[in-house]
């Protein structure tokens, strides 16, 4: 049944309908300029791997100065500013502001000749870098048979002479997981359980965190896994250990937002021998 109204009072509900309606449309337009907003509320982070760096160019993980120079010339040219994973850390919890065009640079293993060659390229472009060093490397082999360009690690008094520099920070590589002979990385064997698993994890990680604290005053606050092997286990394992930032091998684009799970899972391009600079940042920077 219609309620039944007084002549007088039909022109106010005809008023309140059409005020109602456009009220619906108006928050309906707003919501939708909201979530608009929140899916596009994001900042694009390409992150270049290199590896070796020494006058060669072969295979996957090796490339020459020049190679490397090249790229920072083309970076440079096309207003791309590097970054440490701590800026982008401080963006995310903070709200502290990165610049335009904003990049990040890793080396991966610690080799003796990312001080001998990539550290004057940062200093000459202005750049800065973040590298990912394992324990034992440093430890034994970088200790045993030091500065060798061609194939050394760096020592801890490499680590601690190149953090002054303000070019370099550090990122946990894991003391002794670097590898594929017995698990892949530090990624939870099939028929480990939880529980062993978290143990093996925190022994070797935990015990490059103090080794990195004791021989340098740095707690590094970014994990880089071992050749990207990643298991959902350990996600929340590096949390406990108060990592906020961990570094894949996946080549996929960052979408860098304000929730803290996306500093996780960061996304990296390797950089190759064989192809120009050219064809491997259309790859990296998706341009």
């Amino acid at each position: 049944m219609y309620a039944t109204c007084k002549p007088g009072n039909f022109l106010r509900i005809i008023i309140c309908d059409l005020v109602m309606i456009i009220a619906a449309s108006v928050i309906t337009i707003a919501g939708s300029d909201h979530w608009r907003a929140l899916e596009t509320d994001y900042i694009s982070l390409p992150i270049i791997m290199y590896h070796s760096i020494y006058d060669s160019d072969n295979g996957d993980y090796v490339v020459s100065p020049q190679t490397v120079e090249n790229d920072f010339k083309y970076l440079k040219n096309n207003g791309y500013n590097s970054v440490f994973i701590e800026d982008v850390i401080n963006y995310v919890y903070y709200d502290k502001e990165l610049p335009e065009n904003p990049v990040v640079i890793t080396a991966d293993d610690g080799f003796y000749n990312n001080i001998t060659y990539l550290l004057p390229l940062l200093e000459k472009y202005d750049m800065k870098a973040t590298i990912s060093v394992v324990g034992y490397y440093t430890e034994v082999l970088g200790a045993n048979d030091p500065h060798i360009p061609e194939y050394s690690y760096m020592t801890w008094d490499d680590i601690n002479a190149s953090s002054k520099s303000g070019r370099i920070e550090f990122a946990n590589h894991t003391y002794n997981m670097h590898s594929a002979s017995s698990r892949k990385g530090c990624a939870k064997l099939n028929y480990e359980t939880e529980e062993e698993y978290a143990k093996a994890f925190i022994d070797d990680i935990g015990l490059m965190q103090t080794l990195t604290k004791i021989n340098t005053g740095i707690t590094p606050a970014i994990f880089t896994y071992p050749m990207g092997y990643i298991s959902k286990e350990s996600i929340p394992l590096l949390k406990s250990m108060g990592f906020t930032a961990a570094l894949n091998c996946y080549e996929k684009p960052n979408r860098i937002t304000h929730d803290g799970n996306c500093l996780f899972t960061l996304n990296r391009y390797n950089r190759p021998a064989g192809i120009s600079t050219e064809e491997f940042m259309k790859k990296a920077l998706k341009v």
